[in-house]
């Protein structure tokens, strides 16, 4: 017998606002039926995949699970919004998405999409910005120093520092930043009713859509005239089987790394302060063993999870702890429930900024990894550096809230009063 209270509820964003709610929810599924089968109202059927070792399984099979057509979860409605505000879905995949993104893409098109950009945000290459990120992280503590002794981190501190790396990193001028942050903010929180664009501008998210198009296509315009040595203009000016990229997945290539590129970074940040806040034996260790600092990141990456999951469409039947998956059924990888998965992290619901062996699934497994998890680390890491050499106090002096949303979620209020001294 189905439960329709527990399928509507792993769908529906106000669950995923929940931290308490989401987190009982999951474990309940990972301890009585991993793969689920879910029908939420609204919503085309999936299976619900909840254990960390489940989801690299399929992660690893990446010709067997594709990220076409149906790359994150979207209600019926939206689905149908934005296949016509397209002209229908795409003849040859069913991909309603207006996007052609890395996360869109199957190999051999997402092996070769990436490879236009993966030098970029390789240790090596990222090396020279070391000094650039930890100038920008000296600038945000020190607006931290500024507007003290209290301010709200998440939407103060936290959305701006990795937004300004980003954009630097791509071209885009720093007048424009405000712009970026808005139009992210709508696109990944657009079920929230904090973040979503007002309903008399637009009864959807395609406005959202269509603001991002318009200024990328004007951004590719003008690196093809005037090329530079930025982001942007490896991409304008990238060649895919000789061929330049077109325009749809020139403008989709600028999007993801417009707002992925800082929007889950934020997120990591702010979730990162709030567990140290929280566990003040684990900010103390971190303080007295600076060298702590690569393991505390990845904890708190494991710990805030931004990125909650991604879908994938079966090619053909598979077994799957007793159940068959069909061909051309829907999974949804839920990392937020494998990043606390008691059979893959000792005492998983414990910060640790000491946790060994932490293969976390924040950034995704396998062939689709996320491609900027090294400037992520660096910029979440040269913050933390620069903060608690100079964090004299703090505490939480209000109720943190997070977004409502099935697929990008992290803090969006996180108030603050604290101490800090001079760099």
């Amino acid at each position: 017998m189905r439960d329709s209270a527990l399928d509507n509820a792993i769908a529906t964003p106000k669950t995923y606002g929940d931290e308490k709610l989401i987190h009982d929810l999951l474990a309940r599924l990972r301890r009585e039926d991993p793969v689920h089968w879910t029908e939420p109202e609204g919503f085309r059927p999936y299976w619900a995949i909840t254990k960390y070792a489940d989801i690299l399984e399929i992660e690893k099979l990446n010709d067997k699970f594709l990220n076409e057509p149906r790359a994150t979860l979207m209600d019926i409605k939206t689905e149908h919004d934005l296949a016509s505000m397209w002209g229908g879905p795409d003849p040859k995949t069913g991909r309603v998405s207006p996007f052609r993104t890395l996360i869109d893409m199957d190999n051999p098109d997402h092996r070769a999409y990436r490879g236009l950009t993966q030098a970029w945000f390789m240790p090596g290459n990222l090396k020279k910005m070391e000094a650039r990120v930890a100038e920008l992280a000296r600038r945000y503590v020190d607006k931290m120093m500024e507007i003290g002794p209290a301010c709200d981190f998440s939407r103060d501190i936290a959305v701006y520092y990795p937004l300004h790396v980003i954009m630097s990193i791509l071209g885009v001028p720093e007048s424009d930043e405000p712009l970026m942050l808005k139009l992210t903010q709508e696109l990944f929180g657009g079920q929230d009713p904090d973040l979503k664009r007002p309903d008399q501008e637009s009864n959807t998210n395609t406005n959202t859509i269509l603001d991002f198009f318009v200024y990328f296509n004007k951004m590719t315009a003008e690196r093809r005239a005037h090329p530079g040595e930025d982001l942007a203009s490896a991409i304008a000016n990238g060649k895919v089987n000789g061929c330049p990229l077109g325009d749809l997945e020139t403008a989709s290539y600028y999007i993801i790394v417009a707002t992925a590129g800082h929007d889950t970074t934020s997120s990591t940040i702010a979730g990162g302060l709030r567990a140290l806040i929280e566990n003040p034996d684990q900010m103390q260790r971190l303080k007295d063993n600076p060298d702590l600092i690569s393991a505390a990141v990845d904890e708190m990456l494991r710990w805030a999870t931004p990125v909650q999951h991604f879908m994938r469409t079966a090619t053909q039947d598979y077994e799957l702890r007793g159940k068959t998956i069909r061909k051309g059924d829907a999974l949804q990888l839920l990392y937020i429930s494998g990043n606390r998965d008691e059979d893959a992290f000792p005492d998983p619901f414990a910060f640790k900024v000491d946790r060994e062996n932490n293969r976390h699934v924040a950034f995704g497994y396998g062939a689709h990894v996320c491609l900027g998890q090294h400037l992520a680390k660096m910029e979440i890491r040269s913050f933390f550096a620069e903060l608690l050499k100079r964090l004299q106090s703090i505490e939480i002096t209000g109720e943190p809230k997070r977004v409502e949303a099935t697929f990008v979620s992290g803090l969006k209020r996180l108030p603050v009063r604290y101490s800090l001294k001079a760099a």
